[in-house]
């Protein structure tokens, strides 16, 4: 096998923000032994800390054959779905890496078929290099959005929490009201006292 192709994505259980997926492409027999030692640092991206992925995301942009960014907005979740939502950005992720000859790999779930070996993996943050660096990507890309949103939408602290549901990010949600980047579908208490 040459050509491996994986897909994850970042912001699933968030509360605000859009939905990032990712996917890249390696081309196995391209990578030398220093793109190897580089990305054998590569695990879920949950395990790295955000200095780590930012120096991490370069390496994986150099050493990739190709790489995508699918991004879904929150009224989009919130009409289709998050499962919906998750598997469409995941497919068409993989659909503008994919060549012929490679294997898809997606993370956790099986997507739609591309007309390529699919392999959907538990855990495969952990367990695959490709899986790992699309999820990079795709945590890195989601970060930077909603760091910039910080500065358009004071008050809700997105660069510290980036629309998980903290502490912080539940208690601004009766004192500062609905954000427009608030996904207003999910089932979470941090809404109850609001008045919808």
């Amino acid at each position: 096998m040459r050509f491996v192709a994986g897909a994850d994505e970042a912001g699933r259980g968030c509360l605000a923000g859009p939905l990032v997926a990712a996917a890249v492409l390696f081309d196995l027999d391209a990578l030398g032994v220093a793109d190897v030692r580089a990305l054998s640092a590569l695990n879920d991206s949950k395990q790295h800390d955000p200095e780590a992925r930012e120096e991490l995301y370069p390496i994986v942009m150099r050493t990739a054959l190709k790489v995508a960014v699918v991004s879904r907005c929150v009224r989009g979740i919130d009409s289709r779905g998050l499962h919906k939502t998750n598997l469409a950005a995941l497919h068409d992720a993989l659909a503008r890496v994919a060549r012929p000859g490679c294997v898809c790999l997606s993370d956790g779930f099986p997507v739609a078929a591309l007309g390529h070996d699919q392999r959907a993996i538990i855990d495969g943050d952990a367990t695959s290099a490709a899986i790992a660096a699309a999820s990079i990507i795709a945590k890195v890309s989601r970060d930077r959005f909603m760091h910039r949103a910080d500065g358009l939408h004071p008050g809700w602290e997105f660069r510290s929490h980036v629309g998980y549901s903290t502490p912080e990010h539940r208690d601004a949600i009766p004192r500062l009201g609905v954000s427009p980047l608030l996904r207003m579908s999910f089932q979470s208490t941090a809404y109850q006292q609001l008045a919808l």
